[in-house]
């Protein structure tokens, strides 16, 4: 949470030298296994909003299945509105991929909407999955508060009219919600956790400036003191900064002002001072640079939104997150359509590309020499400027979108595509 008070006394402001960068990332650590274990078509639908982080609604989830019954991985798409038969095929040949991809052979389908808008598309699903060798051990429609299986045609089991089920009061959804795993009444509420909150924009502009004006302060410092490159002084301010940020949320601290999340956000538009801080991304530490990052995104200023939304993609796509992730991408691009960095990502986590795939490519060493003179030219021209439809092809179809999968221990973990 943040709040206009000043900085929290456990993340005083750095006052030495710029700190030294940090070691090259390692492995994640382990996440504790939380088992939820569920052996009802109820129980199923209690924990589908817990795995997806919001109640899902005129929707295709799929769940892939592993060994004893195990959720490997969750996605889930938006059903076509009206019903369109290439898109339901698109659908099915996506999912498809991803299943494939990471070899899992059985999968549970759940389809959320009334008759019309599911069943084309179950229709299609199915026969494609179980032609490519993917088992579909059952398949549910769920519609206002009843479900029943499309597979059983015993009236008795499963009637007509479906039966009743109240996923919220369900045992396993308060053992999903005591675990740590949330859900949101639907994508909107997601999204609105990143939201300014009310009131705020006032301020947030004032600060913006005043973080400006200070960024400007330290380029005249830089011209008067005669300095070679006019903005290292400005990166070495911005890559300490960073780092005390960094530092500051991984060991359990808050930065609460204002001025200080603008002061991150400005600074954060030099791409090196944002690519440092990439770097930096540890994916041991996952919800913790998630924790700020989100902070940042919701101080900044308009303009300077796509770097930190950028990072805060990165880092809930490094902890199995795709929803908060797509979430965090679509708010890059609304600022800046052609933003790179938002760009890949949303094409890495649209393809089904697991958490083990958000590496750091480079060290923040290796950063700095990409930015010495000899490559600056070449590093920084153009980087934030391809164009988004260049680095669209082959993503789903409008109507694929796919959010972060957990599994149902707990634990996010395994593919993930982005809810988008």
């Amino acid at each position: 949470m943040t709040s206009n008070d000043k900085a929290d006394d456990r993340c005083p402001q750095p006052t030495g030298s710029q700190s030294k960068a940090t070691k090259t990332p390692g492995k994640p650590a382990p996440t504790p296994t939380v088992r939820v274990p569920v052996s009802s078509p109820e129980g199923v639908l209690a924990i589908i909003p817990h795995l997806l982080g919001f109640y899902p609604s005129r929707s295709l989830v799929v769940l892939g299945m592993g060994g004893q019954g195990r959720v490997r991985v969750t996605f889930r798409y938006d059903l076509p509105d009206p019903p369109d038969a290439d898109l339901a095929a698109d659908i099915a040949e996506h999912a498809e991929s991803v299943l494939t991809r990471q070899k899992i052979q059985a999968a549970m389908l759940i389809g959320y909407g009334s008759e019309s808008a599911v069943m084309p598309v179950l229709d299609t699903v199915i026969p494609l999955l179980t032609d490519c060798g993917v088992r579909v051990t059952d398949a549910l429609r769920a519609d206002a508060g009843r479900y029943r299986s499309v597979f059983c045609e015993d009236a008795q089991c499963c009637p007509p009219e479906g039966r009743t089920y109240d996923p919220g009061s369900h045992p396993a959804a308060a053992a999903m919600t005591e675990a740590g795993l949330p859900a949101q009444p639907d994508r909107a509420a997601l999204a609105r956790t990143l939201q300014p909150r009310a009131g705020t924009a006032v301020q947030a502009r004032n600060a913006t400036n005043a973080a400006r004006l200070r960024l400007s302060e330290l380029a005249a410092q830089s011209r008067t003191a005669g300095d070679g490159d006019p903005q290292l002084r400005l990166v070495r301010a911005g890559r300490a900064a960073m780092q005390h940020a960094i530092k500051c949320y991984r060991t359990g601290g808050t930065i609460t002002g204002s001025d200080q999340f603008a002061w991150l956000a400005v600074l954060l538009a030099d791409l090196r001072v944002r690519d440092d801080a990439w770097a930096r991304m540890d994916p041991a530490h996952h919800a913790e640079h998630a924790r700020l990052w989100a902070d940042v995104v919701r101080c900044a200023a308009p303009e300077y939104v796509p770097a930190p939304a950028s990072l805060l993609a990165f880092t809930a796509w490094q902890g199995g997150n795709g929803a908060l992730a797509a979430i965090a991408v679509d708010r890059a691009l609304a600022a800046n359509p052609d933003y790179s960095m938002a760009l890949l990502l949303g094409e890495a986590i649209d393809a089904g590309l697991p958490p083990s795939a958000a590496r750091l490519p480079m060290t923040p060493a290796q950063v700095a020499a990409s930015y010495r003179p000899a490559a600056v030219g070449r590093v920084s021209r153009g980087r934030e400027n391809r164009r988004r439809g260049g680095v669209r092809r082959g993503r789903p179809p409008r109507a694929a979108r796919a959010s972060g999968p957990r599994d149902s221990a707990g634990r996010r973990r395994a593919t993930l595509l982005a809810d988008r």
